[in-house]
């Protein structure tokens, strides 16, 4: 049975509060048995409306769950996607702080930075393609207000997609310069390599991904829109970040990214 709307917004603020105390809560597929998926986007759209009333601003989406290792990681298989905020935008080379997050985990991705918009239903992976102004390395800072990552679906939707930051990197790249399903990436914590991939990971292609969002969103009457950043999906499954640690991700004919945490 759907939430109330009494319920949506205590969901919401719930996962607020979790957020700003660094203390996760019980999962909402728990705490709210009849939650459903459109519960849980709604959910999510409560929480960034907050924070954009805060002063935070939305610079892109992001997809979650699109390679198999992610799925398998978390036990769920089907892609979700969430909001990209101003107050979540890391510098490459840059740090940011394991205090201000509960279990934060690093994964890296393809970054698709849009000049033009994308509105569904029926949009291609070509149309993705003749859109962006260029694709960059990027890195996605996950995070979980939900005690010890023990999500559903309906749990990460509701969640921002487990987001918590993003870090592009400088280098760009037309798309019709690569193919992105061939970009490979070597993945690095403090030096040594801890995994290997590439954008074929996203649904195949990392532009399937963006094709993927883009029609999704045309149910809620949504589009993407010129100058958004788009994160596709990891690559690989996703590390935990601890202080001290450095993770590089290097990418063939597409440069590298990285980020320190303190």
């Amino acid at each position: 049975m759907p939430l109330t709307e009494q319920q949506r917004q205590e969901a919401a603020d719930r996962l607020l509060q979790a957020e700003r105390t660094c203390t996760a809560i019980d999962p909402l597929t728990q705490l709210y048995p009849g939650i459903q998926v459109a519960d849980s986007y709604d959910v999510q759209l409560r929480v960034i409306k907050a924070k954009t009333a805060a002063g935070a601003r939305i610079v892109g989406k992001k997809i979650g769950l699109t390679s198999t290792a992610m799925q398998q990681q978390l036990g769920i298989t089907s892609p979700d996607y969430g909001h990209l905020l101003t107050t979540l935008a890391v510098d490459d080379n840059g740090e940011f702080e394991r205090a201000r997050l509960i279990w934060p985990r690093i994964e890296p991705e393809i970054a698709f930075v849009l000049e033009r918009p994308l509105r569904g239903p029926g949009i291609n992976i070509a149309q993705v393609l003749a859109a962006t102004a260029y694709v960059t390395p990027a890195f996605e800072i996950i995070d979980s207000r939900i005690k010890d990552w023990k999500i559903k679906f309906e749990d990460t939707v509701a969640d921002n997609g487990s987001s918590a930051g993003h870090v592009l990197g400088t280098q760009r790249r037309r798309p019709d310069e690569l193919d992105l399903r061939l970009t490979g990436v070597v993945f690095m914590q403090n030096g040594e390599d801890i995994g290997y991939s590439s954008g074929a990971a996203a649904l195949g292609n990392p532009a399937a991904a963006v094709a993927w969002l883009a029609n999704a969103l045309a149910d809620y009457g949504i589009g993407l829109d010129a100058g958004e950043v788009i994160l596709p999906g990891a690559l690989t499954k996703s590390f935990d970040a601890n202080p001290g640690d450095v993770f590089r991700a290097e990418y063939d004919g597409l440069g590298s990214v990285s980020v320190r945490v303190v």
